[in-house]
């Protein structure tokens, strides 16, 4: 009776599995058969313009922000040369008032300054590009705390605007 009771069970059980398996294949079917259809909607129809324009306005996007890269490139060197230039000016006020030994760090400090804004010009922006990755990729901890601290200045200066 037991053996009875636990086949009736099994046969019962394998009868849901199925048709659930079934009733899930169906879906799948239809779900798979819908996607084919609107797959060759956007083909023939409307999609394809839409995909253009997309193109179009994606291809606008990239010319512009490497245009904003290249300019921004040129203000970053422009402000490094420029803050070299204050730090060398100093340097004469710096030896009257503290030693010559500071005005000479004053003088090293803006000759790297001077340095890393021609460094800055001389290389494009893709170059630029690739020497941050190759940066983070070498030691991404260093990237992680740059980052942090840059969106720290970020934020400290964006919420004393308020």
């Amino acid at each position: 009776m037991a053996q009875k009771k636990a086949t009736t069970k099994a046969a019962k059980t394998a009868e849901v599995v199925e048709d659930t398996a079934e009733g899930a294949k169906s879906r799948f079917t239809t779900a798979l058969d819908d996607a084919k259809a609107g797959a060759a909607a956007l083909k023939d129809g409307k999609g394809g313009e839409l995909m253009e324009d997309a193109k179009k306005y994606g291809g606008e996007a990239k010319e512009r922000a490497g245009e904003l890269a290249v300019e921004g490139k040129a203000k970053a060197s422009d402000a490094i040369a420029s803050l070299g230039s204050v730090v060398a000016d100093t340097a004469a006020t710096i030896d009257d008032r503290f030693g010559e030994q500071y005005g000479d760090y004053a003088r090293t400090a803006s000759r790297s300054l001077q340095e890393a804004s021609a460094k800055l010009d001389a290389k494009s922006v893709d170059e630029i590009g690739e020497d941050a990755r190759e940066m983070v990729r070498k030691s991404p901890g260093v990237a992680i705390g740059v980052a942090a601290v840059a969106g720290f200045v970020l934020a400290k200066l964006f919420s004393s605007r308020d």
